[in-house]
C-alpha cells in the first residue's frame, strides 16, 4: 500500500512540476521578428521585373527544406498551446502567427494577425463591426479604417492583416454576418477595396477572405455548397475579383466545399479562375486549422501557405519524392510568396510606427465617427428623435444590453480595447446632469414597464451578443441546435428572444415615447413589436465608442446617415432556405433584395433604406453618353436637395434595371453610389459613372461575360423602394 501511495505522490509531484514549468514557459514572450523594411538590406523601390529576378535568385539558393518553410506557418503544437494558454488563461493577448522567416537569406516572415474590427493582438482599437461599416456606404471612411488598422498592425510588428472578410450575406442567420459588409456583391467589393488599400498603404499585406461562398458557420468545416455557374460567377465571386483588381496581396480560402471540392484544394477556384482568368499575382493562404485536408490536392490546386502550422503540408517531402507534387509546383508556390514579401519589404515606410499609435485618440475618435455614420434610423414616428436634453426631465434606460460591453464576436475577430463606452455611459453623458436617469435590466417586464411609465422617454437596448451569433469554435461533427456551445455560431432564430419581445411590448404599452436600440450583426425580425414603438435604431455592434455614438444620434449631435446593407423581412420564410446544421445546401441565383423583387415581397425595411433628421429630394435625372456600346461608360446625373432644416448626409444609389433581358436577370442591381453632405436648402448634382461592362451576365455555354444589346433602365434614389427611385432608360447598341 505504501508503494502505491509513494507512486501516486511522486506522480502528482511530477505533474505539478510539469504544470509549473509550462506556466513559466507561457509567461515567456514569444519570439518576435522585425518586419520593417529598414531592417532588411534590400534595395528600396524595386520594379516588378527586379522583384521577380530577385525572387528567382533567392529560390536558386534555397534548399528544399527552406522552400517548404515558406509554405506553412511556423507554429508548433507546443507554441499553439502556449498561445492559447496566454490568451484564454493568462490574459496576455493573442500571438502573432509567423510563416517563412529565413535569416540566412534576409527573407522576412509573414507576421499575421486578425481581424475585421481591429487587431486581435493584446490591446487595440475596437472599431464597429464590418456590417455597420457597410451601412456607412462610405468608401473614404472605410479607407481611413484600413489605414488605422494598418498603423496598429505595424506598431505590433504585423505585416499580414487577415481582416478583409467580404463573404456575401445570403441569410441573416449566418453567425459571422457581422464580419462582412452586406448582402450585395457590388457593395461588398466597393467597401472591401478601400479597406484593403488602406491597410496596404502602411506596408501591410491585406488578406481578403473567405474564398468562396462561405455563408454558413456551424458546419463550415464540411458543408458542401452547390450552385450553378451563373450564380457562382455573378453573385458569389465578383466582389473577390474587385479586390484582386484593387491590388489585394493575399486571398484566404474558405473551409467549405463548393460543388463537391474543398475550397482550399479547389483548382477551379484557386488556379483556373483566380490566377488564370483574373490574373491574381499574390499568394493564397488556407483558413486557420484544418483549412486543407489533402496536401497533394491542395498544392496542385494552387494553395500556397498552410496556416498556422504545417499540418497537411508536412506530407510535402514525401509527395515530392513520390512524384505526386512536382518540384516545379513547389517552386511556383514559393515564388508567389517571395514576390509579395519582396514587394513589401522593398517599399519605403510612409511613417514611423511607435507603440503609442495603438488605440490612440485619433483612432478612438475614428471608431466613434464610423459608428455614428453607420447607425441606421429605421423608424421615427412623430419625430420623437432627436431628443432634446433641455426639455427632458427623466429617461428610462432599460434592457439586458444597457450596461453590456458588447462589441461583437469573441472568436477570431475579438478585439480587446483599452475601454468600452456602454450605452448607459453614453446616454448619461449626453443627457447631462439635469436629466434623471432611471435604469432597469429588463428581466422583469412589468417592473421595467412601471419604471418606463415614470419617465419622459424610454430607451430600450435589446438584441444579441457573442453567445448568440459569431464564429463557431466547436469542431465536433454533430451539433445540437437546441443548445448554445462555445462562442456564437449561426443564429437559431431571426427574432429577439421571447423575453425581450415581451419586454419591448410591456415598455411600449407603458410609455408611448419608446425608442428601441437593436444590437445585432444583421437583420432582426420585428413584426411582433415594431408597430408599438415610436423609434428604432439599428446599432449593430458599434465598437468601443458605441455608447457615445448611439447617444450622439439619439440626442441629435449627429444626424443619422446609415443605410441598410441588407433587407429586413417581415417573416423568416421570405428569406432563402437556411440551416446551420446541414451538410449540404444549394445557393440559388436570388437572395436579399433581388429575391424580394423577384417574388414581389414587400420587406419590413428595404435594402439601402435609412432615415435622417432632415429630408432629401431627387430630381432632374439625366443620362449622358447614350446610346452606348459595350466599351462605353454610362454617366448618370441627378440633383439632390436637402429640403429640411439641418445638414445631413445622403447616400445616392444607382441601380440598373433588366426588364428587357432575354435571360433571367434580377429586376435591378446596385451599380453605383455616392455619399454626399448637404447643408439645409443646398442642391448638389451627383454624377455616377457605370461602365457598360458592369451590366454583363455570365454565359456558361460560351464561358464568357456578355452584355445584352437591349434597352436598360436606371433607377436612382435613397433605397431600393420603388417610391424612392427616379427612372430613366438607355439603349446598349
Amino acid at each position: 500500500m505504501r508503494k502505491v501511495w509513494n507512486f501516486l505522490k511522486y506522480t502528482l509531484y511530477f505533474l505539478l512540476a510539469v504544470i509549473v514549468v509550462f506556466l513559466i514557459y507561457c509567461y515567456i514572450p514569444p519570439k518576435q521578428y522585425d518586419i520593417s523594411p529598414a531592417a532588411y538590406p534590400w534595395k528600396k523601390g524595386l520594379s516588378e521585373t527586379e522583384i521577380d529576378s530577385t525572387a528567382r535568385a533567392l529560390l536558386a539558393q534555397m534548399s528544399l527544406d527552406e522552400k517548404l518553410d515558406q509554405l506553412h506557418g511556423s507554429s508548433t503544437f507546443l507554441s499553439f498551446a502556449k498561445g492559447g494558454m496566454r490568451w484564454f488563461v493568462l490574459g496576455l493577448g493573442r500571438e502573432i502567427g509567423y510563416s517563412g522567416a529565413n535569416e540566412r537569406l534576409h527573407i522576412p516572415p509573414l507576421a499575421a494577425a486578425d481581424g475585421p474590427r481591429g487587431l486581435n493582438v493584446n490591446t487595440a482599437t475596437c472599431f464597429p463591426v464590418s456590417m455597420l461599416r457597410g451601412a456607412t456606404w462610405d468608401r473614404a471612411l472605410e479607407r481611413r479604417v484600413g489605414e488605422a488598422m494598418g498603423e496598429e498592425s505595424r506598431a505590433y510588428g504585423v505585416n499580414y492583416n487577415l481582416g478583409g472578410c467580404i463573404n456575401l450575406l445570403r441569410h441573416p442567420g449566418w453567425g459571422r454576418a457581422q464580419e462582412s459588409y452586406g448582402e450585395d456583391s457590388y457593395l461588398l467589393g466597393e467597401m472591401g477595396v478601400p479597406f484593403a488599400q488602406g491597410i496596404q498603404s502602411q506596408n501591410v499585406m491585406a488578406c481578403i477572405k473567405h474564398f468562396a461562398a462561405n455563408s454558413v458557420e456551424n458546419t463550415r468545416n464540411k458543408i458542401n455548397v452547390t450552385m450553378d455557374e451563373r450564380t457562382l460567377r455573378e453573385v458569389y465571386l465578383p466582389h473577390f475579383k474587385k479586390c484582386v483588381d484593387g491590388g489585394a496581396a493575399s486571398i484566404m480560402s474558405a473551409y467549405n466545399q463548393v460543388n463537391g471540392a474543398y475550397c482550399g484544394q479547389d483548382k477551379y477556384l484557386l488556379t483556373d479562375i483566380l490566377r488564370n482568368e483574373w490574373g491574381f499575382k499574390g499568394y493564397v493562404s488556407s483558413d486557420w486549422i484544418l483549412g486543407i485536408y489533402d496536401a497533394e490536392k491542395a498544392a496542385n490546386a494552387g494553395m500556397d501557405v498552410e496556416m498556422p502550422i504545417g499540418w497537411r503540408y508536412a506530407d510535402l517531402p514525401k509527395l515530392i519524392r513520390e512524384g505526386k507534387v512536382s518540384q516545379q509546383t513547389i517552386d511556383e508556390m514559393v515564388l508567389r510568396v517571395l514576390r509579395m514579401k519582396l514587394f513589401y519589404i522593398t517599399r519605403t515606410d510612409p511613417k514611423p510606427y511607435p507603440k503609442d499609435l495603438i488605440a490612440n485618440a485619433a483612432h478612438c475618435n475614428l471608431a466613434r465617427e464610423v459608428a455614428e455614420k453607420g447607425i441606421v434610423l429605421l423608424k421615427n414616428e412623430t419625430h420623437l428623435l432627436p431628443l432634446d436634453a433641455t426639455t427632458l426631465k427623466s429617461i428610462a434606460i432599460i434592457g439586458p444590453l444597457v450596461t453590456a460591453e458588447n462589441t461583437g464576436d469573441h472568436a477570431s475577430s475579438y478585439v480587446k480595447p483599452p475601454y468600452i463606452v456602454t450605452l448607459l455611459d453614453g446616454i448619461k453623458a449626453a443627457a447631462g446632469p439635469n436629466v434623471q436617469i432611471l435604469t432597469d435590466d429588463g428581466k422583469d417586464p412589468q417592473k421595467a414597464a412601471a419604471l418606463a411609465a415614470k419617465a419622459d422617454v424610454a430607451i430600450l437596448a435589446v438584441g444579441y451578443n457573442f453567445s448568440d451569433e459569431g464564429e463557431n469554435l466547436s469542431y465536433n461533427k454533430e451539433f445540437d441546435p437546441n443548445k448554445i456551445w462555445g462562442t456564437g455560431g449561426d443564429r437559431n432564430s431571426l427574432e429577439l428572444k421571447s423575453e425581450e419581445q415581451a419586454l419591448v411590448k410591456a415598455v411600449a404599452a407603458a410609455n408611448k415615447k419608446t425608442v428601441v436600440t437593436l444590437i445585432s450583426g444583421s437583420a432582426v425580425l420585428m413584426e411582433t413589436w415594431r408597430p408599438e414603438v415610436s423609434a428604432i435604431l439599428m446599432a449593430f455592434y458599434p465598437g468601443m465608442e458605441g455608447g457615445n455614438a448611439v447617444a450622439n444620434v439619439l440626442f441629435g449631435k449627429v444626424n443619422p446617415s446609415g443605410k441598410l446593407p441588407f433587407s429586413i423581412a417581415k417573416q423568416a420564410s421570405d428569406y432563402p432556405f437556411f440551416n446551420g446544421f446541414t451538410d449540404t445546401i444549394t445557393y440559388g441565383y436570388y437572395h436579399g433584395y433581388t429575391l424580394f423583387d423577384k417574388e414581389a415581397i414587400e420587406p419590413a425595411f428595404a435594402f439601402g433604406f435609412g432615415m435622417s433628421y432632415t429630408t432629401f429630394q431627387y430630381d432632374h435625372l439625366q443620362l449622358q453618353n447614350v446610346p452606348l456600346t459595350t466599351g462605353d461608360t454610362l454617366q448618370v446625373a441627378v440633383n439632390v436637395t436637402n429640403t429640411g432644416a439641418r445638414a445631413g448626409e445622403e447616400v445616392v444609389q444607382a441601380y440598373i434595371g433588366f426588364d428587357n433581358a432575354r435571360v433571367d436577370r434580377p429586376k435591378k442591381l446596385l451599380r453605383g453610389f455616392e455619399k454626399i453632405l448637404l447643408a439645409p436648402g443646398e442642391t448638389k448634382t451627383v454624377v455616377l459613372r457605370i461602365p457598360v461592362s458592369d451590366l454583363a451576365w455570365y454565359n456558361p455555354a460560351a464561358k464568357q461575360w456578355e452584355v445584352e444589346k437591349v434597352q436598360h433602365s436606371v433607377l436612382v434614389g435613397g433605397s431600393t423602394r420603388t417610391g424612392d427611385l427616379l427612372r430613366g432608360v438607355f439603349l446598349v447598341e
